[in-house]
This record gives C-alpha cells, sequence and structure tokens, in this order.
C-alpha cells in the first residue's frame, strides 16, 4: 500500500508515519507537510534515507502541489494537515478556515479525481462541543463546536461527509481525544507543563484548573488509525479514547511530582474565552467493530513522555527558540538540490 499521509511532520502525523513504516513492511509513505511552526522535520529523524518514506515540501492549499504528490499513484490518504491549537484559531480564525476547511477540500477533489481507495480524514472530539458532569461522545452526538479551530474542523468532517454520499468516495471519518507523547510541540498542555517545570520556569493554568480531558497516548492512537485504515467501513466515523478523563490540576501535579518538583511553579491565569470544561470519549464502536484497544496506561505513559523530553533537551530548544525552522528547512532544501543534480 502506498500512502500519501499530510501533515507528516507534525506530532501525531509524524508519529504515525513511524508506526506504520515499522509496522507494515508493505507499505510506502509519502508525506506531505508545509513546515510551519508545528511542521518540523527533526520529528521524522532517522527516516530521511528510508526507501519508504519520501517528504515533500508543500500545503494542501496548493492544489497543483497536491496533484503532484498524486500523479504517480497513491492507494489511500490520511490527512493530518490542520492549524490545530484552539488559542490561536481564537487570535486568527482565517487561518483555520484556510487550511482546515479549504486544504481539505482540495484534498477531497484531487483523491476523488484520482480514485484513491481510502481517504481517512484525522478530526477531533472538540467538534462535538462541551459535556456536562457526565456522559461521553458518541459517534451520533450532535457537533456543537465553540471555537474557531473547532468549528474549521467539523466543517471539514462535513466536507468529507458529503463527497462519500455524494460522489461515492470511500472516505472515514476519525474523532480523537487529546493525545500526548514524544514529538509534541510545547504549547499544548502535557509538554507545556513538562518543559516549563524542567527549566523551573511557572505553569500556566488557565482558570481553576478543574476543565477535564480524555488522555490518549499518540501510540495508542496511531494503532486505531491503522485499524481504521486497513478495516473500517467506509462513510463510518470512529471515535477514538482511552477512558482516561483527567483535571488539568491533577496532571500538572502528577508531572511535577514525575519531575520531582514543588507545586509553587503551578500559576494560574485568566481563562481562555470559550473554554469547554469537558470531553470524553465513548470509543466503544471501534473497539466492538474494529477490535481496537488503547494499550498504554496513563501513569506508564506519561513517564515515558516526561523521560523524552528530559533526553530530548536539544530538541525542546530547537522548537522553543524557533530554530529548527530555519536550520531544517535549510537541510531539506539541500537535500533536495542534491537529488536534483543525480
Amino acid at each position: 500500500m502506498r500512502l500519501l499521509v499530510t501533515g507528516g511532520a507534525g506530532f501525531i502525523g509524524s508519529n504515525f508515519v513511524r508506526f506504520i513504516i515499522e509496522r507494515h513492511r508493505d507499505c510506502s509513505v509519502v508525506n506531505l507537510d508545509k513546515l510551519t511552526y508545528a511542521g518540523n522535520l527533526e520529528n521524522l529523524a532517522g527516516l530521511e534515507n528510508n526507501p519508504r518514506h519520501l517528504f515533500v515540501q508543500g500545503d494542501i492549499c496548493d492544489a497543483g502541489a497536491v496533484q503532484q504528490v498524486l500523479k504517480d499513484g497513491v492507494d489511500a490518504v490520511v490527512n493530518f494537515a490542520a492549524e490545530s491549537h484552539v488559542d490561536r484559531s481564537i487570535l486568527e480564525a482565517g487561518e483555520f478556515v484556510k487550511t482546515n476547511i479549504q486544504g481539505t477540500l482540495i484534498l477531497l477533489e484531487a483523491a476523488r479525481a484520482r480514485k484513491v481507495e481510502r481517504y481517512i480524514q484525522v478530526s477531533t472530539d472538540e467538534v462535538y462541543g462541551s459535556l456536562g458532569a457526565t456522559g461521553a461522545f458518541t459517534e451520533s452526538t450532535p457537533l456543537a463546536p465553540n471555537s474557531p479551530y473547532a468549528a474549521s474542523k467539523a466543517s471539514a468532517d462535513l466536507l468529507v461527509r458529503s463527497f462519500h454520499h455524494t460522489y461515492g468516495l470511500p472516505a472515514l471519518v476519525t474523532r480523537c481525544s487529546n493525545n500526548y507523547g514524544p514529538y509534541q510541540f510545547p504549547e499544548k498542555l502535557i509538554p507545556l507543563l513538562v518543559t516549563n517545570a524542567m527549566a523551573g520556569i511557572p505553569l500556566p493554568i488557565y482558570g481553576d484548573g478543574m476543565n477535564v480531558r480524555d488522555w490518549i497516548h499518540v501510540r495508542d492512537h496511531c494503532g486505531a488509525l491503522d485499524k481504521v485504515l486497513h478495516h473500517g467501513k467506509v462513510g463510518e466515523t470512529y471515535n477514538v479514547g482511552a477512558r482516561r478523563e483527567m483535571k488539568n490540576l491533577d496532571i500538572v501535579r502528577l508531572i511535577l511530582k514525575e519531575l520531582g518538583k514543588g507545586e509553587d511553579l503551578i500559576t494560574f491565569v485568566k481563562d481562555r474565552p470559550g473554554h469547554d470544561r469537558r470531553y470524553a470519549i465513548d470509543s466503544a464502536k471501534i473497539e466492538r467493530e474494529l477490535g481496537w484497544r488503547p494499550e498504554v496506561p496513563f501513569e506508564q505513559g506519561i513517564k515515558e513522555t516526561v523521560e523524552w523530553y528530559r533526553h530530548n533537551t536539544s530538541w525542546v530548544q530547537h522548537v522553543r527558540s524557533g530554530e529548527y525552522l530555519s536550520y531544517y528547512q535549510r537541510m531539506y532544501q539541500h537535500r533536495q538540490r542534491m537529488l536534483s543534480e543525480l
């Protein structure tokens, strides 16, 4: 199987690329990424010379670039490419509309024209809005996005649905809970807390810290996507979660304990606008129909994640300074020039 993975230099995308390359020797990956602030070639270190991985710098909003990577044929498209940080969407919603909606439309049109066998839209539980104290999101929960980011992802999901029902595109949607693990950009909660704590910098917590999220290790998410890619029923949506609800404040305390730091680093800051109180995912459908189960206990996963950041301080420094943006893009451009001269 030949896959086009978009956004494959980002956090979840790069982990998925590694997962596929390691688990499926009959699979090759064309990896398309724009290399914005969240796309980092260092996330793909070790795959530079792998014959089953081809990296292409490009934007899913560029129809020509998308058509170019599809021209030699791919069996499936897995779309991770997205603007994904809620805070950024509140400040600049236009970029989220452009990438998450227009970019998805361009991918869908190209996939339909090339008659790909599978199209997987990687979405989020945030499209469902906020939950009360009980219950969990199911695939039939009405969409009720509360941020520009969530609204752009919900819109993309509906485009995918329409292309399946109108044109017969063999498309599927997955909606996952909060991910954590290696290579996550440190504006997100867990890597922000870990890297700040390691540096002895205050840990900013929105509001009262009692917002609840359902956490899943990125490796388990990749396993779920693998199941959907190979065995999911076209036209269906699959929720993915680990049934591990945690309050933000409890996560902070767990990380501080793991690092041997005091709670005096915790700093409560003004809550962000429209901050959803609670998310929880019911993943019974994917468990029942595809036989997927999460395998990484949260306590084990958080220890592994803290250790990864402790042992990859140069990666953290590159990301926080923005150095990787110029260094790794120059490295990519140099490699492309060398290849063109062969």
